[in-house]
C-alpha cells in the first residue's frame, strides 16, 4: 500500500479526530483546577471545560480537570444549579495544578478573602498559570497577580479592578492571554481564551479540529467553513472562498486568479509562504475533507457525495479518499440513521 498523504493548510484540523497518527504521539497531561466561586458563571465555566474535553476526544489525556470551593459542600450557579466541587481547595492541592481557574459571575461577591489570597500568591509561587473567568481576575488583582500584566474583565467589574491594581492593564477585550496569566470577560471571551491557551501548548491543528467540533451546525449539507483561526491575509482568504462555493465543479487555477484579480503565480506565492502547501492541494484536501462530513452525516449514496464534491469517477475518489484516511469510502462510518 503506497504511502498515506498528510492533511495541509488547515485542513489537518478539520480531520484530526479521524487520522491514527496523532494517537501515537504521547504528550505531557496539563493538569487544571476550576475554583467555583459561588454564583459563578456556569456558561463561562462549560466553556472552559468543554475545550479541555474535546482537545482530549481529539488527542487522548491531553488535559485533566477538577473542580474545587473555598469551603466544604456545595455552591450555587448564576443559573441557580448547584454545583458539588470535587475537593474544598487546599495548599496541597496546587502542587497537583498546571493551571488554576477562577470562575466568577456577575452576582459573585467582590470580598476580600484571605485564604484565597494565600491559597493564590502560593500558586503563582509554585509557577501555576493562573485564570479568571468573568470576575475572577478582580480576585487575582486583590492578589497583586496582575501587575503589569494585560487582563480582561466583565465591564461591570472593570473599574473596581482598575481601581484596585493600577499596574495593570485592564482591557474592554473579550479575553486576553498574557504569559501566564488567562482572563475572560464572557463565556464566548472563556472559549476564545481556552483556544488561545491551547495553541501555546500544542499545535494549530488541535485548535481547529476542536473549534471545528464546536462550532458544528447541524445542518445536513454544511459548506466547511475556514477556520477564524487560520491567519491568512485577506487575498488569501478571498481564494479560499472562491474554493468553498464551488466544491461541485472546481474551478481552475486560471479561473480562481481571474475572479479574484491576482495572478497564477500570485496565488501560488500565497498559499506557499501562508500555508505551506499548493492551491491544487488545498483544493483537493477542502472537497476530501467536505466529501467525508457528507459520507458521515447524510445519507447522500457516495455517488452522490462523489459529484457533489467534484470527483470525476468513483475510481478516483476512492484512491484520493484511501490516500488520506487509509480506508475506502465505502468503509466510512455513517453517523446518521
Amino acid at each position: 500500500m503506497s504511502e498515506r498523504r498528510e492533511f495541509s493548510g488547515g485542513m489537518k484540523g478539520k480531520n484530526l479526530r479521524y487520522l491514527d497518527d496523532n494517537k501515537n504521539t504521547p504528550s505531557a497531561t496539563t493538569r487544571t483546577g476550576f475554583l467555583l466561586l459561588e454564583h459563578f458563571s456556569l456558561p463561562a465555566f462549560t466553556q472552559v471545560l468543554d475545550t479541555l474535553v474535546t482537545a482530549n476526544l481529539l488527542r487522548p489525556r491531553l488535559f485533566t480537570s477538577r473542580t474545587f470551593g473555598l469551603h466544604e459542600g456545595e455552591v450555587v450557579s448564576d443559573l441557580g444549579l448547584v454545583i458539588r466541587p470535587d475537593a474544598k481547595l487546599e495548599l496541597p492541592d496546587l502542587k497537583a495544578l498546571d493551571l488554576l481557574v477562577i470562575c466568577g459571575g456577575y452576582r459573585t461577591e467582590l470580598n476580600t478573602h484571605e485564604a484565597l489570597t494565600t491559597l493564590l500568591t502560593t500558586a503563582a509561587d509554585l509557577g501555576i498559570a493562573l485564570a479568571g473567568l468573568w470576575n475572577g481576575a478582580w480576585f487575582l488583582g486583590m492578589a497583586g497577580l496582575l501587575e503589569g500584566y494585560r487582563c480582561a474583565i466583565h465591564p461591570e467589574h472593570r473599574p473596581a479592578l482598575a481601581e484596585l491594581s493600577k499596574i495593570t492593564h485592564v482591557t474592554s477585550e473579550p479575553f486576553v492571554v498574557d504569559r501566564d496569566r488567562l482572563t475572560a470577560s464572557s463565556p464566548s471571551g472563556a472559549f476564545h481564551m481556552a483556544l488561545e491557551w491551547i495553541k501555546g501548548l500544542h499545535d494549530k491543528a488541535l485548535v481547529e479540529g476542536i473549534e471545528d467540533i464546536l462550532s458544528f451546525e447541524e445542518s445536513r449539507y454544511r459548506r466547511i467553513k475556514p477556520s477564524r483561526h487560520l491567519s491568512v491575509s485577506a487575498p488569501l482568504k478571498e481564494v479560499v472562498k472562491l474554493m468553498d462555493a464551488n466544491l461541485e465543479e472546481p474551478l481552475e487555477m486560471e479561473q480562481l486568479a481571474l475572479y479574484a484579480g491576482r495572478s497564477r503565480r500570485q496565488i501560488e506565492r500565497l498559499f506557499k509562504e501562508q500555508l505551506g502547501t499548493t492551491p491544487q492541494r488545498y483544493y483537493l484536501e477542502l472537497r476530501i475533507t467536505e466529501a467525508r462530513r457528507l459520507l458521515q452525516h447524510t445519507e447522500l449514496s457516495q455517488v452522490e457525495v462523489l459529484v457533489a464534491c467534484g470527483f470525476v469517477s468513483p475510481s478516483h475518489f476512492s484512491k484520493c479518499y484511501s490516500s488520506y484516511f487509509g480506508y475506502r469510502p465505502s468503509k466510512e462510518k455513517r453517523l446518521v440513521k
